[in-house]
């Protein structure tokens, strides 16, 4: 199972998924151990003191499954079940859920500390697309 999700973890990339945050967030960059952290809600705010408001696809999206994978280097359902575990144990609650990538965008569009992911190619009206190093 390891070999496995390593696997995928190698032929996933960047390429794979656009990062994208609120226009008035300066950040220029991100690792993709910052977006662990971010996403798994370690990393709560940004430098400049604004909180963070990580956005997932759903479960069901290949961008999700893409960006886990690299992110995360494990499987949707994983990180579903760490979250299960999370509420169940009244700790943090996970990132909310877009279906879509144009919710996903109106979500960041909407909220300053929002970050999120789409599809390449996916045209981030609004938005400002982040370079993951």
């Amino acid at each position: 199972m390891a070999v496995l999700v390593m696997l995928m973890a190698a032929s996933a990339s960047a390429a794979d998924f656009q990062v994208i945050v609120n226009p008035a967030n300066t950040v220029k960059t991100l690792s993709v151990e910052e977006l662990a952290k971010i996403f798994m809600k370690k990393t709560v705010k940004w430098d400049d003191g604004v909180s963070i408001a990580p956005v997932d696809q759903v479960a069901r999206s290949p961008v999700r499954e893409a960006f886990t994978t690299l992110v995360h280097g494990k499987q949707v359902n994983a990180v579903v079940s760490y979250w299960q575990q999370q509420i169940f144990s009244g700790g943090q609650v996970p990132p909310p859920e877009k279906a879509t990538d144009a919710s996903v965008i109106a979500y960041v569009k909407a909220n300053p500390g929002a970050i999120g992911y789409i599809a390449p190619g996916v045209a981030a009206e609004g938005v400002r697309v982040v370079p993951v190093r």
